[in-house]
């Protein structure tokens, strides 16, 4: 038994290792084009709404696209606290689209729903609590965001190195849009 509590751990960071290389990668991709010469404002870590969102740059199938689909928060203290980004979207389909849930892929992750100027609701990992349905309609063209929060304590001392989450958002309109960010979790 102890053999195989030395041995996981070892592959899984290979494993995060390599998938935080990979969500790099994607990261400073979509940045090359997002500094394309009109391309908008660079996104916002605040909590503060802002009067008009940031043009489309990634695009997700369903309707519902992102500004921005993932990102690094790069190396993060567990002494530092919960981080957060603001991750934009927007409904480029011709037909109104229904969100329907909102999750995260873990419960050091939380999901703030905005739509104008209200919050709809705060949406976390599924079997961690209750996870409410969302239920909201986006009109063509209407844009909405999550403020998504990352505690990098949340798992204790098991929680070191690299870290990717993920936060689904699924709606009537085809396959679910799915916003990523990793993190190098240090003590």
């Amino acid at each position: 038994m102890t053999h195989k509590a030395t041995i996981a751990p070892k592959r899984s960071l290979n494993r995060n290792m390599m998938l935080a290389a990979l969500a790099i990668a994607f990261t400073l991709a979509l940045a090359i084009i997002a500094a394309k010469p009109g391309s908008g404002p660079a996104m916002s870590t605040s909590a503060t709404p802002t009067a008009a969102p940031p043009a489309i740059a990634s695009r997700a199938p369903g309707g519902l696209q992102a500004r921005e689909a993932a990102f690094d928060f790069g190396s993060v203290s567990m002494a530092g606290g919960t981080v957060t980004r603001r991750y934009w979207f927007r409904n480029e389909s011709a037909d109104p689209v229904l969100i329907r849930r909102i999750y995260t892929s873990c419960m050091c992750t939380t999901a703030t729903f905005v739509r104008g100027m209200k919050i709809i609701n705060r949406y976390g990992m599924p079997g961690h609590g209750p996870l409410p349905a969302v239920n909201e309609s986006l009109n063509p063209g209407e844009a909405a965001f999550v403020d998504v929060a990352f505690d990098p304590a949340a798992h204790g001392p098991a929680g070191l190195g690299p870290t990717q989450r993920v936060v689904t958002i699924e709606s009537d309109a085809g396959r679910p849009l799915e916003l990523q960010f990793t993190a190098n979790v240090r003590p």
